[in-house]
């Protein structure tokens, strides 16, 4: 397969439960990226997860039900000797649907091109990738949701009836010719499915939703990259970086490799929980995968907006960060696990919050 591509009131909300001892919070201030963020840089998706990425559905570990309605896909289409209908994955970052993008392309024995919409700004972008296809390949394109108008207009034959309309010249002298394309399989990625529009979103004969990862799936994801990666990890050692993954390989793999890093600085030779628990710590992430920032936004509700409701421009303006970056970054995951609700009267930290960032009497404070 050739891949081608284009708290007490006396603490301070400042200290945020912190926990004591030597730090690394230089990473996030040197590479500008939140080390449980489960978004990929080009680097990291170029350099570090094509080495570690399943190559067939027996590798893949999750999605029981997705791989279950994709085997039946690829049999039939086989069978048929045709290629896969189109198809949408949709989710959060970091679960695998480019990964299964790939798998796809390699087990149906196809060329799998890769791309994503904002590079697409020009119609002749998407021509060119259209026009280059052969029979039965693959046309990966992530975040689809922001492709532009014209661009998604020339999507719609192409997808429908294989035909690629070109408007030649301009104003009445303007022709339109119907070039033909070769049977292909449009793959669509996208973390917000409802931005689609309908016409696009009806064009596609699959839709699929990939779901978080349980704990166990991500222990057996860990060892699997240690094992690549040529890592010494107990079983344990893994279960503990895969509780702190949030549900998302992207991050346990890069969790995984920041131990690592710890264990090599300090001559250690095998992972283990232990191990596992000061690497962490050092790199503050918490038990539940929450890292300064999140414990920021929560203390700070608890602390100065005695746990809410309080709106989010006042969060923003106490914490000093944005506050379409506390909505879009750290919210969604506090209002996952629970810490966090959302009413009408503005945001609310819960008793869970309470709990878990060691806040006495929050039963008191709450009701």
């Amino acid at each position: 397969m050739a891949i081608k591509r284009s708290s007490p009131n006396s603490k301070s909300a400042a200290q945020a439960k912190k926990p004591e001892g030597k730090k690394v919070d230089s990473f996030q201030a040197e590479s500008g990226k939140r080390l449980v963020s489960a978004n990929a840089e080009s680097k990291e998706t170029e350099r570090s997860e094509v080495g570690i990425r399943p190559q067939s559905l027996e590798e893949y570990i999750g999605q029981k039900e997705l791989k279950k309605i994709l085997k039946i896909a690829i049999a039939a289409a086989q069978g048929r000797k045709e290629s896969l209908d189109h198809l949408l994955l949709y989710g959060p970052p970091g679960l695998g649907k480019t990964t299964m993008s790939l798998i796809l392309a390699s087990e149906m024995g196809v060329n799998c091109k890769i791309t994503s919409a904002p590079a697409l700004e020009r119609p002749r972008d998407i021509t060119g990738l259209l026009v280059g296809l052969k029979e039965g390949d693959m046309l990966f394109v992530d975040e689809i949701h922001r492709l532009n108008r014209m661009t998604e207009e020339l999507l719609y034959p192409a997808m429908e009836d294989y035909r690629l309309d070109v408007t030649i010249g301009k104003g009445q002298s303007s022709k339109t010719r119907s070039i033909s394309l070769p049977k292909f399989t449009l793959i669509g990625a996208t973390t917000k499915v409802g931005s689609l529009s309908s016409p696009l979103r009806d064009r596609f004969g699959l839709v699929q939703r990939l779901r978080f990862y349980e704990t166990d799936e991500l222990t057996t994801i860990v060892l699997r990259t240690a094992k690549i990666l040529n890592t010494k990890i107990t079983e344990t050692g893994a279960q503990e970086i895969a509780c702190r993954s949030r549900g998302t390989p992207r991050i346990a793999n890069r969790l995984l490799k920041r131990v690592r890093d710890y264990a090599q600085v300090e001559k250690v030779d095998t992972i283990d929980v232990e191990l596992a628990n000061i690497a962490l710590d050092v790199f503050d992430v918490d038990k539940k995968g929450l890292d300064w920032t999140d414990r920021l936004v929560l203390s700070t509700m608890i602390e100065q907006f005695n746990g809410g409701p309080v709106g989010l421009e006042a969060i923003a303006a106490a914490t000093g960060e944005d506050s379409r970056t506390i909505e879009e970054v750290y919210e969604p995951y506090l209002l996952q696990i629970g810490y966090l609700n959302r009413t009408h009267r503005g945001r609310v930290a819960t008793a869970l919050a309470y709990e878990h960032l060691d806040y006495e009497g929050y039963q008191g404070k709450l009701f």
